[in-house]
């Protein structure tokens, strides 16, 4: 019984401050505006994660433009490397060596220049013919039986900038 009696003397006391507490008008005003800041405090936490998120977003975005325009700038420029590549086949029969240094110096520092940009040749002759990176252009009868499947002849260099296709290899694949 005594026991009993201790909790209803104790819980009497609690109760009635937690009725004067919510009575309390200075306390209902406290706790409206403890659940106003904790709403604001909410929203600014929202806020700050939507602008980092935006912020992430603008870099990516500029990144992808800059590699995009380096990308179509670098693509113009590939004709003038198969140009050059069909003059010094053309100039390797011929007598005139300045002609053919001079091909080959341009087509050297070209190249050397789009390397140090990301690109690169993709490897085709006597590879396995690869859809991902050929494109092919006929087949023909294999001249032996290990060229069966594989890339023959190149018609055109194909290139990868940073890793990704560039220009696809137009190949000639034995059959």
């Amino acid at each position: 019984m005594a026991e009993k009696d201790i909790k209803e003397n104790v819980q009497e006391p609690v109760e009635k401050v937690s009725k004067k507490k919510k009575d309390n008008p200075l306390q209902k005003q406290v706790d409206e505006l403890n659940d106003k800041l904790s709403e604001e405090h909410d929203k600014y936490v929202r806020l700050y994660a939507e602008f980092e998120t935006f912020r992430r977003r603008s870099s990516e975005e500029k990144l992808a433009l800059v590699g995009t325009a380096a990308a179509d700038t670098i693509k113009g420029l590939l004709p003038v490397l198969d140009d050059c590549e069909r003059a010094m086949q053309m100039l390797a029969g011929s007598s005139d060596e300045a002609a053919k240094e001079g091909t080959a110096l341009i087509y050297n520092k070209l190249m050397e220049y789009l390397k140090t940009r990301g690109l690169t040749e993709i490897e085709a002759k006597g590879q396995p013919f690869d859809t991902d990176f050929h494109e092919a252009l006929t087949q023909v009868p294999a001249p032996s039986e290990d060229l069966k499947g594989k890339v023959i002849d190149v018609y055109q260099t194909g290139y990868m900038l940073n890793g990704k296709i560039l220009r696809y290899a137009k190949v000639i694949v034995g059959a």
